[in-house]
């Protein structure tokens, strides 16, 4: 399958992206969008900042493909199941650190600062007991990608889902951001003046 330089440059930007904000290691993280009947994704170990054409994938959407799926990432299976439970076009994946952080001591993460309130209230955090490129994360990270824009693996990273990787981008960051805070205030070790997510219930969300 021929990737064309639109959707090269695309892959490129967010990659870059991800690595300039320090939200992935020189070789981890993966992203991929839905084209038709196949995916096309990050090759495995791919540096994400640095992308070549030959770094992405065109793997099967249905079906898992052996000869390909020792070239794609780790997360492939992840991400076919993704596409095929959930309404999502594009996947970004990435180990955010706050959310990362915070995913070790809490079962969710509800946001309290204002943007966050605003676009997603809480993100879940899926419980796995190998949390990194298994079928059970493969299994688990759908279901909670239904309902919610970005879900977090709990201490590997956060997957989020858009219409295009920028879109998915934008999901990625800004639960980071939220995330920032929440872990900020929990360095400060001083109680929230107002905590409107639990004035709103978002954990019932």
């Amino acid at each position: 399958m021929n990737i064309d330089n639109e959707t090269f440059k695309s892959f490129d930007l967010v990659g870059k992206d991800l690595s300039n904000r320090g939200l992935v290691s020189s070789h981890s993280g993966n992203m991929s969008i839905r084209s038709g009947g196949k995916i096309i994704i990050t090759r495995r170990a791919a540096m994400l900042g640095w992308l070549q054409a030959e770094d992405l994938v065109a793997i099967d959407l249905e079906e898992e493909d052996p000869h390909s799926g020792l070239i794609a990432s780790t997360e492939a299976n992840v991400h076919r199941n993704i596409y095929k439970q959930t309404d999502a076009m594009a996947i970004v994946h990435a180990h955010a650190p706050c959310s990362t952080a915070l995913s070790m001591i809490e079962d969710e993460l509800t946001c309290i600062d204002a943007e966050g309130m605003y676009l997603y209230k809480k993100i879940p955090v899926v419980e796995c007991d190998v949390p990194v490129g298994s079928y059970e994360v493969a299994e688990k990270i759908a279901p909670a990608l239904v309902n919610y824009p970005a879900a977090i693996i709990r201490s590997h990273g956060i997957f989020a889902k858009g219409i295009t990787l920028e879109d998915a981008l934008g999901v990625l960051t800004g639960v980071e951001q939220s995330a920032d805070i929440r872990y900020r205030i929990h360095l400060l070790g001083k109680p929230l003046k107002r905590d409107y997510s639990k004035e709103k219930g978002f954990s019932d969300w």
